[in-house]
């Protein structure tokens, strides 16, 4: 197989280097406009498959250039970035996989991409990282344990600090503000509603060492997607640990502007203010071996088993210090890397038979979470009456 990572982040780099210890892959290229993280991890892994290319993902011709004659491409990048490449992947024959769909929602837009791969032949595999992703796995997992599922709730929560550093992302800087300036979908009697940006809070009780943190709900893949794949659902939702002064601030931004996806003129500079925004945060890339605290995720599927109100639990935690060892990044970098690996793996193994695009929710789930556990990713259940 020869596969193409386009976007070498690091959530990108840690998939990397999963599919480069795989022995079906005989050849893994690096792709960005910034390679110098890339150069890294080939120079670490000193595999002779693995070749680094400086590419511009927003160059239609030079990523038709990049995919033809390629089986894979996973493509990371910022998530609005990645529809462009959705649509050559479709051109070229190129199976295509993504850590978060590229839509805003499951609409007409979706359903008209699926059509077009489908029609092109490839499998596009959207939504496959950590949440969405795992999450959906974990949910689908859940159900799986009920009689009925009839709500199925994310919950994101981290205790990351840095040393030196106050504000800071654990991934794109780009998507994090993107995330908290658009109206947040839930799914409520059977139906998706939209609520205002950061409106609905709540303090949710992690497992320890994380315990009580406060989290907004937000618009994310796995609102659309558990429904689809938990057809008894009536209520769904993702919510994520957001410290509540930088959701003020974000407020402040999105009420001012300042997160706009639109160029302004700035002195006879076109600029997007979300970009001006996102460019004042240090890249993750730069503080990696700093972080302390730990990362954790919940997934709670409440319905019913033999008659009784049942609430299933699962989740997975992780130290910032352990993922720095294990692949010399954050936490949060290492869970979502690790989904795309492993969905990109079950893609390569013949696993993954539709075409079109592919949600989290139409793979195999105990799969999926056997081959996590095989990449140190801790998946831990408990199951009580309610």
């Amino acid at each position: 197989m020869e596969v193409v990572q386009l976007g070498c982040g690091v959530c990108g780099l840690v998939c990397a280097e999963h599919l480069a210890r795989n022995s079906k892959v005989k050849s893994l290229i690096l792709a960005d406009s910034r390679v110098s993280g890339a150069q890294a991890l080939r120079d670490r892994l000193g595999m002779e498959k693995v070749s680094v290319i400086e590419v511009d993902g927003r160059d239609r011709s030079a990523v038709t250039d990049l995919l033809r004659g390629r089986d894979v491409v996973v493509a990371t990048m910022p998530w609005r970035m990645n529809r462009m490449v959705m649509e050559v992947a479709a051109e070229t024959g190129t199976d295509y996989v993504d850590f978060g769909m590229p839509f805003d929602s499951t609409g007409p837009d979706f359903d008209r991409y699926s059509a077009m791969c489908r029609d092109a032949g490839i499998s596009a595999l959207v939504g496959m990282g950590e949440e969405p992703g795992m999450s959906d796995a974990f949910a689908m997992h859940a159900a799986a344990m009920l009689d009925r599922a009839d709500e199925a709730h994310i919950h994101d929560g981290d205790t990351a600090t840095v040393d030196g550093v106050d504000n800071f992302s654990l991934w794109s800087p780009v998507d994090l503000l993107d995330e908290t300036s658009v109206p947040a979908a839930v799914f409520r009697n059977g139906r998706i509603e939209f609520i205002p940006p950061l409106s609905a809070r709540k303090v949710y009780d992690f497992p320890p060492p994380v315990g009580p943190l406060p989290v907004y709900s937000t618009n994310h893949d796995e609102t659309y997607f558990m429904p689809m794949g938990i057809k008894s659902l009536r209520e769904a939702s993702f919510n994520i640990g957001i410290d509540d002064r930088f959701a003020h601030a974000a407020e402040v931004f999105r009420r001012w502007g300042l997160l706009g996806k639109e160029p302004v003129d700035v002195k006879g500079v076109k600029v997007r203010p979300l970009d001006v925004v996102a460019a004042m945060l240090p890249p993750p890339s730069t503080f990696g071996d700093r972080v302390k605290g730990d990362t954790c995720f919940v997934v709670d599927v409440t319905g019913v088993k033999d008659g009784r109100r049942t609430a299933v639990k699962v989740w997975t935690m992780l130290s910032h210090e352990r993922a720095y060892e294990l692949a010399r990044t954050n936490a949060g970098a290492y869970l979502v890397g690790t989904g795309g690996a492993v969905a990109t793996e079950m893609l390569i193994d013949g696993l993954v038979k539709d075409k079109g695009i592919v949600i989290p929710e139409q793979l195999d789930p105990e799969e999926f979470i056997r081959r996590l556990r095989e990449k140190e990713v801790i998946v831990n259940e408990e199951v009580r009456s309610v």
